[in-house]
């Protein structure tokens, strides 16, 4: 089957998926080719997928594809012509929901607009999402399976990494693992460490990076916070690891990274009850409103004193983990697709 990837700028979760669904369709001798920008490609590796790559300039050249699958509304939107013109069947993923900046917004909720109306079958990264492709009176709108990830075991003991944090064999470690963007709402963390500031043996770190981190840092020196910003990491594994309670407190998310790479790992997870996580953790984990931080400290605070129960959801984490599809699943769903829109035989 000749298959179009199509996708504009990322540098995270999107072109990853991407290039694992192309190197997968390869290997099963379909045709795919992936239109991008250079730096995307380079990223992910795409040019090792085994499929064409093309620019963003060269688009028209998937006029020959029997299905695009377009990944965001901007891609969407760059593929409705296509659709539109050359009639090639046309699926756009959804991954994100549209969130803030006023002209963002408006933009955005164009886009969805267009592409709703547009493609074939919309997929969606949450059951949110869904919901809204319906509202917007999307043709097919399904929830999209999206693999979990491999969790690399950790390079470094528990007990050694927890030396190397400073963190005391008694205390409970708290561990945030973001991006720092507006999207992760971190300005949480530094409201509940203030909140339990008298219990000393709750420590608090965030790792990642991001357009936040002078905002953060400012904040932290001035409330003289307890929270510590440990920057990029390469070795999550290792940290998650020497942790005792993960806290998200995004105020969206369709599939987090870091909730799947807890529950992998037996990190009991408090999260805010957003966007697709409810749908992804089930029972194993707590959730919490978001925008209230006092309902997530009463919930830190509980686990931090109840070892059996953080045991308890360790386990329940790793057995909700075991339900995820894994990357040939996610594989298998998307041909199915294809092959619906595309013609059966091919």
């Amino acid at each position: 089957m000749r298959i179009g990837q199509l996708l504009t700028a990322s540098t995270g979760g999107i072109g990853r998926h991407v290039a694992s669904v192309a190197s997968r369709l390869v290997e099963r001798g379909h045709q795919v080719r992936i239109c991008c920008p250079p730096e995307t490609a380079a990223a992910h590796g795409l040019d090792r997928s085994g499929a064409e790559l093309l620019p963003l300039s060269q688009l028209g050249r998937l006029r020959g594809a029997e299905v695009i699958h377009a990944h965001g509304y901007k891609a969407g939107a760059l593929a409705v012509p296509l659709r539109l013109v050359a009639g090639v069947p046309l699926v756009v993923s959804w991954h994100n929901a549209i969130l803030s900046g006023r002209i963002q917004v408006a933009v955005g909720r164009s886009l969805q607009r267009l592409v709703a109306h547009t493609a074939d079958v919309t997929l969606a990264a949450s059951s949110d999402l869904v919901a809204e492709a319906r509202r917007l009176r999307a043709r097919d709108a399904r929830l999209g399976l999206v693999a979990a990830p491999v969790l690399a075991s950790p390079a470094v003991a528990r007990d050694a990494e927890r030396r190397r944090l400073g963190v005391g064999p008694d205390d409970v470690l708290i561990i945030t693992v973001s991006r720092l963007a507006p999207q992760k709402n971190l300005g949480a963390v530094l409201d509940i460490a203030r909140e339990v500031r008298d219990s000393s043996d709750l420590q608090f770190v965030i790792v990642g990076d991001g357009p936040l981190r002078p905002q953060l840092e400012t904040r932290i020196a001035a409330e003289r916070s307890t929270v510590r910003l440990l920057g990029h990491r390469s070795d999550i594994a290792s940290l998650l690891g020497a942790a005792d309670i993960a806290l998200l407190t995004s105020a969206w998310e369709a599939r987090a990274l870091v909730a799947q790479e807890a529950l992998l790992a037996g990190v009991p997870l408090v999260s805010t009850r957003v966007g697709g996580i409810e749908d992804l953790v089930g029972d194993a984990a707590v959730l919490v409103p978001p925008g209230d931080p006092a309902a997530a400290v009463r919930e830190l605070l509980a686990l931090a004193a109840d070892p059996e129960r953080r045991a308890a959801l360790a386990a329940a984490g790793r057995a909700q983990a075991r339900t995820w599809p894994d990357e040939d699943q996610v594989v298998d769903d998307l041909l199915q697709i294809y092959t619906e829109l595309g013609g059966a035989g091919n």
